[in-house]
């Protein structure tokens, strides 16, 4: 092997971690009241959803132990 060093093919993208740009970027724009509240609807509307959705799936979930005996209809009864 020789001494003599070889540039990196690409070297630009190993430079490219160094590179700061002076170019700034434009300010952001302040949401307006119309866009904070709908942001706050929205997120209310999830969250209720969340809640009505455990709220209405929570009786099927839990275990009823009255309904582990065996049912009986009328019929079977001889009425």
């Amino acid at each position: 092997m020789s001494g003599r060093r070889e540039p990196v093919p690409f070297a630009f993208l190993a430079e490219a971690d160094r590179f700061r740009s002076n170019v700034t970027p434009p300010p952001r724009e302040r949401a307006s009241a119309t866009q904070i509240a709908g942001r706050w609807l929205l997120g209310l509307t999830i969250v209720a959803a969340l809640v009505g959705s455990l709220v209405l799936g929570m009786p099927a979930l839990s275990l009823d132990h009255t309904s582990t005996a065996p049912q009986q209809s009328q019929a079977s009864q001889g009425h």
